[in-house]
């Protein structure tokens, strides 16, 4: 089941699209995904957005699509990722007053794994997907240390926005480290390899 919502949220209203499995109760993981750039296409309905949101919904997870400030019927302008991570705070704080006790996961691709890095330690999510993360575009990332105890890393070898040495190098300084899904005949957006997101997300936490 699927509906699209206007939340409150920092700058003005917030799009979410709320997706939620057959059979899940509010005991049930609830999962927010965090989508990629505004200013270059990045919204909720971004393919790779999907494709996580179609992986948290197979592992019996509710799933919390939302557009970034500025894009779609969410209020406001791009903030340089600081106003994007107040919308996604806003976005958990919902999350948390419908449903207190259903643990919270944690998604983000490319500029939204950012957001979703920054603002994480301030969610404390049970656990966390970063896809891309942009630790060359953002040095602010580089000191960061997940806390989640549970999180994994996705990283086309062929990416070219996103070197994935930098990735490799980053998720090497992490005190706990990631899971690792590297595909290495794939680019930034995943064309074609979409379903090997899934399939290694599913295998991981089935």
């Amino acid at each position: 089941m699927s509906a699209t919502q206007i939340i409150s949220g920092p700058a003005g209203n917030l799009e979410i699209v709320l997706e939620t499995p057959d059979g899940w109760d509010a005991s049930h993981p609830v999962t927010i995904c965090c989508h990629p750039h505004p200013l270059h296409g990045g919204s909720l309905q971004n393919k790779v957005v999907h494709i996580l949101a179609k992986s948290f919904l197979s592992l019996g997870a509710q799933v919390v699509r939302f557009n970034f400030r500025g894009v779609g019927q969410s209020e406001g302008e791009f903030a340089d990722g600081l106003g994007e991570q107040d919308d996604l705070l806003a976005v958990v704080h919902w999350c948390q007053q419908n449903w207190p006790d259903a643990p919270l996961w944690l998604a983000g691709f490319s500029f939204g794994a950012f957001v979703a890095t920054m603002a994480h330690e301030k969610i404390v999510p049970q656990r966390l997907v970063l896809v891309a993360p942009p630790v060359d575009m953002y040095p602010d990332i580089i000191p960061v240390q997940i806390k989640t105890k549970d999180w994994i890393i996705i990283q086309g070898g062929q990416d070219e926005i996103v070197a994935s040495q930098s990735v490799e190098d980053w998720a090497a300084q992490q005190t706990i480290a990631p899971r690792k899904l590297y595909f290495a005949e794939a680019g930034h957006f995943f064309h074609g390899k979409l379903n090997l997101i899934k399939d290694g997300i599913i295998d991981i936490w089935s």
